[in-house]
């Protein structure tokens, strides 16, 4: 790569470095994050409110596994159809701009150059990147210039999905093996403690993945789960009296 391309490239944000892909990895960690303490949450409050129900072990169980399919599936067709718009939306601007590139080439040349003049290239230098650029591979250099699109990575509408499902899942499963395992005496005080640390837990690595106080996202995210837990544990006791 000449002087020429390497000065252009890092304008672009094309140079090799060890960094490259890290902010895509980390948007699917924290949407993994994300999705594990929605599954927490749900469960802990479905499972407790059964439990305040009633004590009949089976019940709560079946109302957990019920909580967790229906949740992850929910989940994981959620983002299917989001991330599938989004793809979709991509491939358009796609093909609009290969048919711009095809009928006004020039124009959209200048347009490249316009851009590579704001981010701070002299104007004689940016028609030149412009034009380098566009004779390898315009519609690329369009695509990550322009529209800020990887033509070679657009979004996985089944990774997203997959990713979502199995999140969930995995913090769905906190709650209810809590709830499951203990003896019945104890079982709601382990679910909420074993809730409290699992969601300590994601409140701190959102926070790291975020570059933010660990403090305030653990104890929102701990309130969150607690009021959850403490609403449905008295509705599901209400109603086992109102039952009883």
């Amino acid at each position: 790569m000449g002087k020429l391309e390497q000065e252009a490239a890092a304008h672009r944000g094309e140079e090799h470095d060890p960094h490259s892909g890290l902010g895509t990895r980390l948007n699917w960690l924290r949407a993994g994050v994300l999705g594990a303490n929605d599954g927490i949450v749900s469960v802990a409050g479905l499972v407790v409110g059964v439990a305040g129900a009633t004590t009949d072990s089976f019940v709560i169980l079946t109302a957990g596994v019920a909580g967790l399919v229906a949740g992850a599936l929910s989940m994981a067709g959620g983002e299917y159809v989001s991330v599938s718009t989004q793809r979709d939306t991509e491939r358009a601007m796609l093909r609009l701009e290969k048919q711009e590139l095809t009928t006004m080439p020039e124009a959209e040349e200048r347009e490249l150059a316009e851009i590579y003049e704001k981010k701070g290239l002299s104007r004689e230098l940016a028609m030149q990147v412009a034009r380098e650029f566009s004779e390898k591979d315009a519609l690329r250099a369009h695509a990550e210039a322009e529209l800020r699109i990887d033509p070679d990575e657009l979004t996985s509408p089944w990774q997203a999905a997959w990713a979502s499902l199995v999140a969930f899942s995995v913090g769905a499963l906190l709650p209810l093996l809590a709830i499951a395992l203990p003896p019945v005496s104890v079982r709601v005080w382990a679910c909420a403690l074993a809730v409290v640390l699992g969601l300590a837990l994601t409140g701190l690595i959102s926070a790291k993945l975020g570059s933010a106080g660990p403090v305030r996202a653990i104890a929102r995210n701990v309130g969150v789960g607690s009021l959850t837990m403490l609403v449905t544990y008295y509705v599901g006791l209400l109603f086992g009296v109102t039952l009883g």
